[in-house]
């Protein structure tokens, strides 16, 4: 006598995330995909208003727009993944060239110790902001707008007390500034293109961001801490030191660009820096980050600081008025998120 076979019921069912997900909703699925599309919009609205966009050297200059505000953009979007802001990354930018410039200065030193001694503190400063955050509780807004406005203080007052302007000295004629000068404010002409040296730091940070969150534990734990801390927490996430480390690594590249603007202009102006901590977040939103945090890349970050850099420079080749740039600015914004949504439902919808 044949025996029946057991009722489909009683078989193991199948975890819906262990199944192969198609190709489309994998590529739905990409953070950078808005804004891969959007970048592509405007690259080609621009080559078509704009008779010098396409040419070589403006290709560099787009480049160059694009790196100063990718080299934070970075940084600021695997922010974001974790959950958190950092509102004091523009003036932190000012505050590490004012240090190297400063202490180089009245120590008559090698230049490179300046450098050294500003690494020491743009660090400290991430440091400050993660232990805040993490100690106190407080909303990161709260603990960096604090931060912001001591540093802008401090950036003013203390440049005026120790070299009596509102600007430093300059340190051209030191030991080491030649050397400095070709690792962070260095040029190379390919092409008629003249490239500077922060689109490769642009690069290789991209790069590196790319692969701690996708190849790594720690890219692991910025997910996890940003989608939900507490649950994160629970399942042994150090979800502490990871948020510290993210304000760190915001540190390490506000150190990087400081430089770059030291050894590019000798000269550092107190004030500057203001504002572009919401330059940085805008990029980072526009690449696909969540305000919510959880979902993101650093690709997409990179993305959208190319797409700030084509429209800086795209409204001047077309000699369009620049008093309209923060409006398209706040245009791309709306528009990227609403691209972003859209993408991320069809992701969803999509078997």
């Amino acid at each position: 006598m044949t025996t029946a076979a057991p009722p489909a019921e009683d078989s193991p069912a199948r975890d819906e995330r262990l199944l192969p997900a198609s190709p489309v909703k994998r590529l739905l699925g990409r953070p950078e995909l808005g804004s891969v599309v959007g970048a592509l919009a405007v690259f080609v609205f621009f080559a078509a208003v704009a008779d010098g966009f396409l040419r070589a050297a403006s290709l560099g200059t787009v480049l160059y727009a694009a790196s100063t505000i990718g080299i934070m953009a970075v940084p600021v979007a695997l922010l974001m993944i974790g959950g958190e802001f950092d509102l004091s990354a523009g003036v932190l930018v000012t505050t590490s060239a004012l240090v190297s410039s400063m202490f180089s200065y009245r120590m008559t030193a090698n230049v490179w110790v300046g450098i050294g001694v500003s690494l020491l503190v743009t660090l400290a400063i991430g440091a400050f902001n993660g232990l805040m955050l993490t100690r106190t509780g407080l909303p990161s807004f709260i603990i960096t707008l604090g931060t912001f406005l001591m540093l802008t203080g401090l950036n003013l007052g203390l440049t005026k007390l120790i070299s009596g302007t509102v600007s430093t000295k300059t340190i051209a004629d030191m030991e080491g500034f030649d050397s400095a000068r070709a690792l962070f404010a260095s040029e190379v002409t390919v092409g008629g293109a003249t490239l500077k040296v922060t689109i490769l730091w642009w690069f290789a940070l991209v790069a590196v961001a790319t692969w701690v969150l996708l190849r790594t534990r720690f890219g692991n734990w910025i997910f996890a801490a940003g989608g939900n801390a507490d649950a994160a927490r629970a399942v042994g996430v150090p979800v502490r030191r990871t948020k510290t480390g993210l304000y760190m690594a915001v540190g390490l590249c506000a150190w990087i660009s400081g430089q770059h603007l030291l050894f590019s202009f000798d000269v550092v102006q107190s004030g500057e820096g203001v504002g572009n901590e919401l330059i940085y977040i805008i990029a980072a939103v526009i690449g696909g980050c969540l305000i919510t945090g959880g979902y993101g890349s650093a690709i997409g970050a990179a993305v959208g600081a190319f797409i700030f850099g084509m429209t800086s420079k795209g409204i001047v080749y077309a000699e369009w008025n620049p008093d309209w740039f923060k409006f398209f600015l706040g245009a791309m914004l709306l528009l990227a998120t609403l691209l972003n949504a859209w993408v991320r439902k069809r992701a969803e919808a999509t078997p």
